[in-house]
């Protein structure tokens, strides 16, 4: 999915929840910051392909995994918190409903998925998703701001 939808899916669980303040810093951080990895990616892309739009390039790294849940679930013991958690599973859960590859338990395991849904188009998916989260959000906005 792309960096919007994660955005609206994020702003959605704010808004639902009420998340202010740190909860609110963390599930941005866990709803959109994992994919912070892209960027420390980009130099190794650069260097193997330049600046040429190549579809399949392996951008994820153990961050946007499931695997991160070794690190994720301490956290949030320590944090006293099952926000990064749930965030976390929601990126989790759109990045694996396209058909990109996939290595969930990597560095552990090279098992290799293409995810879920696998037979509806990318493009439908992340546009269907967009609408509906769009319109949540505009709902949820227009409840806690109508007179």
């Amino acid at each position: 999915m792309t960096i919007v939808t994660h955005f609206l899916a994020t702003t959605l669980g704010v808004q639902a929840l009420g998340l202010e303040g740190r909860d609110k810093v963390l599930a941005y951080a866990f709803g959109m910051g994992v994919d912070i990895d892209h960027a420390v990616k980009l130099p190794f892309y650069l260097r193997a392909v330049g600046l040429r739009d190549k579809r399949g390039y392996y951008w994820r790294s153990s961050l946007q995994e499931p695997v991160a849940l070794l690190w994720i679930v301490p956290l949030c013991v320590f944090l006293g918190t099952l926000l990064p958690i749930v965030f976390f599973a929601i990126h989790v859960a759109m990045d694996y409903s396209v058909r990109f590859e996939k290595m969930p338990l990597y560095p552990y395991s090279p098992w290799v998925t293409r995810g879920w849904l696998t037979g509806i188009p990318d493009k439908v998916k992340e546009g269907s998703l967009f609408a509906l989260l769009l319109a949540g959000n505009l709902g949820i906005y227009w409840l806690q701001h109508r007179v």
